[in-house]
């Protein structure tokens, strides 16, 4: 056991567990965050995907030892304060249908949008290729990532929203 401070979400997490855990489990076991979906835990199905430092990382394959000093951002931070354009697209355009993939998928797209705000159909499909939908509503998916570049690309420019 080892005493590990994270900073999830933009707020400061002390935890004591053995170096060896996934954040995973850190996340969802030791300070309910639940929002982050165990899949596979083998990293293939992408249900576990967070940001550390702004790049997607699957969090049943992540130790909490190597996390480091990087910043953490799960599904329940995507979008604070406000709501993130990918949000607003995922409802508008009703795109989950189980929905048990979606915060994976949400978390991969927002890394594109990211570094690339007008994604062509292909882009989206590479950059969402570790994420699997049991129920096959990729093109939903496709349709909302083209919804929330559009929603994002008429942000006011003062008014920048976190990725």
């Amino acid at each position: 056991m080892g005493i590990f401070t994270l900073v999830i979400n933009g707020a400061r997490h002390d935890v004591d567990v053995a170096p060896e855990t996934p954040l995973l489990w850190v996340l969802r076991d030791t300070l309910g965050l639940v929002g982050t979906k165990f899949g596979c835990g083998i990293g293939e199905c992408g249900a576990c995907i967070v940001h550390l430092d702004d790049v997607p990382a699957k969090s049943c394959r992540t130790t909490v030892a190597s996390v480091g000093k990087r910043r953490v951002t799960t599904i329940e931070g995507l979008g604070q304060p406000t709501r993130h354009p990918l949000q607003q697209a995922w409802v508008e355009l009703d795109v989950p249908q189980c929905g048990f993939c979606q915060p994976g998928q949400l978390m991969s797209a927002a890394a594109l949008l990211r570094e690339n705000p007008q994604p062509t159909d292909k882009d989206i499909e590479e950059a969402l290729a570790g994420n699997l939908c049991r129920c096959g509503t990729y093109p939903r998916i496709v349709a909302g990532v083209h919804r929330a570049a559009e929603i994002a690309a008429a942000t006011p420019a003062g008014k920048k929203e976190r990725t």
